[in-house]
């Protein structure tokens, strides 16, 4: 299987070209679209919805991925095996959620022409000459040392989104009781707003502890606190609270609404590599 992701839309033929590309290769290999609506030159919504979707896919899934802003410069083209599956696309830290996440075997840069359609690319669309063509012959069976030369998976672009830590164990802060202090127990960062406005961190919401927890959200114009909640319909319809998400991440959420329009948090501002939303979590005042 194929799967494909891009900021290419519905609009234009740009998607049915590259499907049209891999038919031609591997028309006995099935493809899924993960999703074209990644807003344009989004990088962080493209690794954010390429990420979340990975896991649920068989083994030695192929995985094209085309957010490319770059395109046509000296960004890499790559492809990167994993103990899953194949990644195939901008070296551009589009890659870069799935890579945190699992073992890579092997990655290389896509230089060999013998995969590609053409031996003269275009310059505005190498999804078309050189990253659809490679993800068929992948999953058509070619290894991928045969389609360029290996790299160092640790030379691959990672955006400087700020990570996630553990700052200490939620059961220690509540016997030191410096809950009143609202210490956190974890800090990040907004890393991606769903087509319903919710506001998703990078943190795991496997951290959250048994007992009451809440939210600090940092922006740039203020700081606002809410309540941790296990469904939407715990507080009122328009009310904003965090809960933990299907993701697999800590979000803010609005009953009903948008928390994104809400608490006029910007898509822009996230699509740019290094936001500025910082997310801390820390026992409710229940426990001070």
């Amino acid at each position: 299987m194929i799967t494909l992701l891009s900021d290419f839309g519905r609009k234009d033929v740009y998607v049915s070209i590259m499907k049209a590309v891999i038919a031609a290769i591997a028309p006995e290999i099935a493809t899924c679209d993960l999703t074209h609506e990644v807003p344009p030159q989004d990088i962080l919504a493209g690794r954010f919805n390429l990420m979340v979707a990975y896991p649920y896919f068989p083994i030695k899934t192929v995985h094209l991925a085309v957010v490319d802003p770059g395109v046509g410069s000296s960004r890499r083209a790559v492809a990167v095996e994993c103990s899953r599956g194949f990644l195939v696309g901008p070296d551009n830290g589009l890659l870069s959620g799935v890579l945190q996440q699992e073992t890579v075997l092997q990655a290389v840069v896509l230089n060999n022409s013998v995969y590609w359609r053409t031996d003269q690319p275009s310059h505005t669309f190498h999804g078309r000459d050189i990253f659809a063509p490679v993800a068929a012959h992948l999953a058509r069976g070619v290894a991928i040392g045969e389609l360029g030369d290996r790299i160092s998976p640790s030379s691959l672009i990672q955006p400087t989104l700020r990570p996630f830590t553990q700052l200490a164990e939620p059961s220690q802060i509540l016997r030191d009781r410096v809950a009143s202090s609202r210490r956190p127990f974890c800090r990040g960062s907004i890393q991606y707003i769903d087509g319903f406005g919710n506001l998703i961190s990078n943190i795991p919401h496997s951290l959250l502890p048994d007992f009451p927890w809440q939210v600090t959200l940092t922006t740039p114009a203020h700081t606002q606190v809410f309540t941790g909640v296990k469904f939407y319909t715990d507080v009122p319809v328009g009310a904003i609270a965090a809960l933990a998400g299907s993701h697999g991440f800590i979000e803010i959420a609005c009953n009903s609404g948008s928390a994104a329009a809400a608490l006029g948090v910007s898509v822009d501002a996230l699509s740019q590599i290094t936001p500025s939303y910082e997310v801390t979590v820390s026992l409710a005042p229940l426990f001070a």
